[in-house]
Order: structure tokens, then sequence, then C-alpha cells
């Protein structure tokens, strides 16, 4: 089974991704640096929630 993710940390990461297509890899710390850098989301837990949906993705 897999990881059920809300609907806003899908889209949040499908804008990153479709916007800045060639920046993101499958290296979780660097997606999650990137972002940290793109986007203004205060919160550590729900940057790395986008970050790593990103690394999946």
């Amino acid at each position: 089974m897999g990881n059920i993710r809300p609907t806003y940390i899908k889209r949040i990461a499908l804008e990153l991704v479709q916007k800045y297509p060639a920046v993101f890899n499958d290296d979780f710390e660097n997606n999650k640096m990137l972002v940290s850098k793109l986007t203004n989301v205060k919160s550590n837990s729900m940057r790395n929630r986008v970050a790593g949906y990103v690394t999946t993705y």
C-alpha cells in the first residue's frame, strides 16, 4: 500500500514540477532545498512532504 497524501500536497508538488521540470530529481535533500526556495511554505513538515512527493513523482 502506498502513502495517502492530501490534495494540497499533490497540487503544490505537481505545479512545481510543471513549472520547473529540469531542476527536480530523485534526491530528496536537493528537492527539499528547492521547495523551500521556490515556495512560501513556512512549515518544515509540509515542505518535507511536498519534497517527498516530488521525489517519488
